[in-house]
């Protein structure tokens, strides 16, 4: 898949792209991403859109290891007000919702959403496949044990790589059997992992390449980062986009991240760098 059909248009993955998040939550682990009120809402969508952002992630509901569980009614109601709110004021942002819930999915794409990025790879509510498929709309199906509130004492594998490969590459057979056409595939960085299980699965990225379906990274800020230098989710910036590079040369579309400039920036600096072969040859 070289393109993301995003309601009606076609996003090219020749190169990578980046998806800025918007936590219309008041308890993702990272309080600059949050907007619950409409001014820190369209801020943080405009300045997300102005630094390149090609997808806004629009979730209602903390997935932060710990989480407490909210009603799907709340879930709902936070999501489909964030995304009239933003597409009230950005009528031409694609968006993204980020939820687990088959229903906030339909309602969100009703409302304008154009792409479903389910955390929980279908384990917690089995009818997500089945809408994806009938919305028709680009689907992220993630690795992930357990719930938010569970997935921390989950992280028992023999073999995490191989582990996370076939579980996604059994689902995402089901979702090209059940028509999906755009599937994304996330190993799900800090859900049900430790911290070296984080480093494996980013150390081994390009085996999952044979999939033949693009990968979005998710390691934004996360625990892997501040915890293995000893900082806070606010100082892990550089550490970020330390990783981040790492993805990209090792095949990453889609960078899904609380600060877009950097991210696009990375992607940029990364296509201008000529491999040692074609640099050799310019100089002859």
């Amino acid at each position: 898949m070289r393109t993301l059909c995003c309601g009606g248009r076609l996003l090219p993955l020749h190169t990578p792209l980046v998806m800025g998040i918007v936590n219309a939550t008041p308890d993702s682990f990272f309080a600059a991403s949050r907007a619950a009120a409409e001014t820190d809402l369209l801020t943080l969508a405009r300045r997300h859109l102005a630094d390149g952002a090609a997808l806004l992630d629009i979730g209602g509901y903390s997935t932060r290891p710990g989480a407490a569980e909210i009603a799907e009614e709340e879930e709902k109601r936070r999501v489909l007000w964030a995304i009239h709110t933003i597409l009230r004021e950005f009528p031409d942002a694609l968006l993204s919702v980020d939820t687990f819930r088959a229903p906030v999915a339909e309602a969100a794409v009703a409302a304008g959403a154009v792409l479903i990025n389910d955390v929980s790879g279908g384990n917690l509510d089995d009818r997500m496949f089945a809408t994806a498929a009938r919305l028709r709309v680009p689907y992220v199906l993630t690795h992930m044990r357990g719930t938010p509130a569970t997935m921390s004492q989950l992280t028992d594998y023999e073999d995490v790589v191989l582990e996370v490969f076939d579980d996604l590459n059994h689902k995402l057979y089901r979702l090209r059997e059940m028509g999906v056409a755009d599937v994304l595939l996330d190993p799900g960085f800090g859900f049900a992992k430790t911290t070296a299980q984080n480093f494996a699965l980013l150390g081994r990225l390009r085996d999952f390449q044979v999939l033949n379906a693009p990968l979005l990274i998710g390691i934004s800020r996360k625990g892997m980062i501040w915890k293995t230098l000893g900082i806070r989710p606010e100082e892990a910036l550089n550490g970020t986009t330390v990783l981040n590079t790492i993805a990209l040369l090792n095949g990453a579309a889609l960078l899904r991240v609380h600060d877009v400039r950097q991210a696009v920036e990375a992607v940029h600096l990364l296509r201008n760098l000529q491999p040692p072969q074609a640099a050799d040859a310019s100089e002859k």
